[in-house]
């Protein structure tokens, strides 16, 4: 009989923000999701949006030195009204990236509905919902500070949540057009 090694693996979640980034660390050993830590890094003190990138890339290699991920996710900014704050959240996430890739680790990219819908079936969800749905399928009863916590928290369990192949990588992670293309040719429209 042949036995599987179920393989095990670290997430690390970012709620990228230029005022709280949210961060959450979960270890998936085969089905089994297991929170390891959530918190914050405030940034509402600083006034140089400069020390803010700084602080956020010095904040998540850290993270990624003390706890190890094999992987990140990431929330995408999301676009609203205001086109600079949609600016501000994409410096954020992209020093947020260049940390992880400073340390060779993959990044696969989520929108806030995607998570939203994979933690708890609404993509409408608030956050006091997603929240509250953690803290069950988590078993934490913690109730942080900040919900940008536990914001990163739902990144990195839907992440965990996504189908991955036999390296664990997610299959929504390509490295370029041509591994789009390659993987989706029903998504192309031949001309």
């Amino acid at each position: 009989m042949l036995t599987t090694v179920k393989k095990e693996r670290i997430i690390l979640g970012i709620d990228p923000g230029t005022t709280v980034m949210g961060y959450g660390l979960v270890k998936q050993s085969g089905n089994k999701i297991t929170m390891i830590s959530l918190g914050v890094v405030k940034l509402g003190h600083l006034d140089d949006h400069a020390l803010k990138l700084k602080r956020i890339y010095d904040k998540t290699v850290a993270l990624i030195d003390e706890y190890k991920p094999d992987c990140m996710a990431i929330e995408a900014p999301f676009y609203g009204k205001n086109v600079q704050v949609l600016l501000k959240l994409g410096r954020a996430q992209g020093v947020a990236m260049a940390a992880a890739l400073s340390r060779e680790i993959s990044i696969c990219e989520y929108s806030p509905r995607k998570i939203k819908q994979s933690i708890t079936g609404n993509g409408n969800a608030t956050k006091e919902q997603v929240a509250a749905m953690l803290q069950t399928l988590l078993q934490f009863k913690e109730t942080p500070e900040f919900l940008d916590a536990t914001d990163g928290l739902a990144v990195a369990v839907c992440h965990s949540f996504q189908r991955t192949d036999a390296a664990g990588v997610a299959n929504s992670n390509y490295s370029g057009w041509s591994a789009f293309v390659k993987n989706n040719p029903q998504k192309i429209k031949k001309t």
